[in-house]
């Protein structure tokens, strides 16, 4: 596994640069089109107030997400991106079926599978619709004001979240305490805050209380993460 794992890094790390690079050409191969380059001044001070937010979330992502999601797996998921609302609910959903740890060579190999797979269907799917919006317009039909389904696409997330988090605040309820307390206190102080800052937020909260509640003996003989194979 170590000659696996320092391929998986190597590969991981050019791959993310070469993202990075990539994704910073297309504003730079704009402003050579139109011959208009931003200002600097203009340039930090709109970094300054989105860098404040989004830095210290992208480091709590990585820190919270990598041992949830496998090292190939962390790799794959920060360069496709949809990690919340799309590869980590695949990731845990593939990893409590096959009842395997992330931490297992096999819970590796279910977590990669699971995040590429996850990848290639997005793909798919944007794919399909902006066919079906450029060519037959059926999407702008059932998801404008008009239309029936409308309230059904404003609950897509809350519907996929909840049907998963259902099963765990069920089978787990001792460790959903906390974290829930948290994120609900959070909420009430400021409803709008985003989910990139919710959910590693309740992964620490989560952490933190497990490890105190399992030294004082809450969960007695239980498996507080539940059985997996290892």
């Amino acid at each position: 596994m170590k000659s696996y794992f320092d391929k998986t890094h190597t590969w991981g790390r050019i791959w993310t640069v070469a993202a990075l690079i990539i994704f910073l050409l297309v504003p730079v191969a704009f402003s050579i089109h139109l011959n208009a380059w931003p200002k600097a001044e203009y340039f930090l001070k709109g970094l300054a107030s989105v860098a404040i937010i989004f830095y210290p979330t992208a480091f709590i992502e990585v820190v919270s997400y990598a041992p949830l999601l496998g090292a190939a797996g962390t790799y794959m998921s920060f360069v496709t991106g949809n990690i919340a609302n799309l590869k980590l609910p695949c990731t845990m959903s593939a990893l409590e079926t096959s009842g395997y740890s992330v931490s297992s060579e096999e819970g590796e190999v279910i977590s990669t599978i699971a995040v590429a797979v996850s990848a290639m269907v997005t793909t798919i799917i944007i794919a399909l619709g902006v066919l079906l919006m450029s060519v037959t317009g059926v999407i702008q039909k059932i998801t404008s004001p008009s239309s029936p389904l409308y309230p059904a696409f404003q609950q897509i997330l809350p519907c996929l979240f909840g049907a998963i988090g259902a099963v765990y605040f069920y089978k787990y309820w001792k460790i959903t305490l906390a974290p829930l307390a948290v994120i609900l206190a959070l909420l009430a102080f400021n409803g709008g805050m985003q989910v990139g800052i919710l959910i590693p937020v309740s992964v620490i909260v989560a952490l933190v209380a497990t490890h105190l509640m399992y030294k004082k003996g809450v969960f007695g003989k239980e498996e507080p993460a539940g059985e997996t194979h290892e």
